[in-house]
């Protein structure tokens, strides 16, 4: 039998609720979820992840969307700092990984530099659970040897989109984009531009790994916000991806 350690008083988890589907969850990012004082949830994690508290368990909504944060990160920060010293055991409660895309790095800067005791706990990243629906792999020996992982969001003041490498596209690489935002359009013409094929396939998946799984498969040139499901959506560009059905 596996022995699984209960959230310690006075420590804080960075935990990974994965992609949606509670079934998704890690054995321990479970448990701990069981057996914490204090749990601080992104929007994105799900009533169903959050049923697995303790009824005891105060539940404060960290999450911040559509450009309207509901709490600062250093309001995150302080909420952390306030129940850990007080000897509550904490939770940041993560969609996904905590360490993609997630503010992982101001969060442990911030726990480091207050000596708080902290531990991180992976999760299912969107990526993969995308990869997993469609059934094909994000990487090919033959076709996609490279992998980029991205994102269109950006702290204050940064450009939309800024292509993660420089000159054309990469031979033989996938290309996974997080937060694309909404203007689909505008995003496929920045990508043409900075030197992917407007042929290539590319598919846009909504709520991923959840009941309202949205999957739309077309390709860049073609790519529509008219045709993509809610948000969160994460959009697979290059050779892995399927032929459209």
């Amino acid at each position: 039998m596996i022995s699984i350690p209960d959230a310690q008083p006075g420590h804080i988890y960075l935990v990974g609720a994965g992609p949606g589907d509670p079934t998704l969850l890690t054995l321990r990012a479970a448990h701990l979820i069981k057996t914490a004082d204090v749990i601080l949830p992104d929007d994105l994690v799900s009533d169903e992840i959050l049923s697995l508290a303790s009824p005891t368990a105060q539940i404060i909504h960290v999450g911040k969307r559509c450009g309207q944060p509901r709490i600062t990160q250093a309001g995150i920060h302080a909420l952390m700092l306030e129940h850990a010293t007080a000897g509550s055991s904490v939770i940041r409660l993560k969609s996904g990984d905590p360490l993609v895309f997630g503010r992982a790095a101001e969060e442990i800067a911030f726990l480091n530099e207050h000596s708080l005791p902290f531990e991180i706990v992976p999760g299912i990243s969107a990526a993969f659970a995308v990869a997993a629906s469609l059934k094909t792999p994000l990487t090919d020996r033959s076709r996609a040897s490279k992998l980029i992982l991205a994102t269109a969001h950006h702290a204050a003041g940064k450009v939309a989109l800024t292509p993660s490498w420089s000159g054309a596209f990469p031979d033989e690489a996938a290309l996974v984009i997080y937060m694309p935002g909404r203007d689909f359009e505008t995003l496929a013409q920045d990508l043409i531009a900075s030197g992917i094929s407007p042929t290539t396939p590319c598919t846009a998946v909504s709520r991923a790994s959840t009941p309202e799984q949205h999957v739309h498969t077309t390709t860049l040139e073609a790519l529509d916000s008219n045709n993509v499901g809610p948000a969160p959506v994460l959009l697979l560009i290059g050779p892995p991806v399927p032929p459209a059905r």
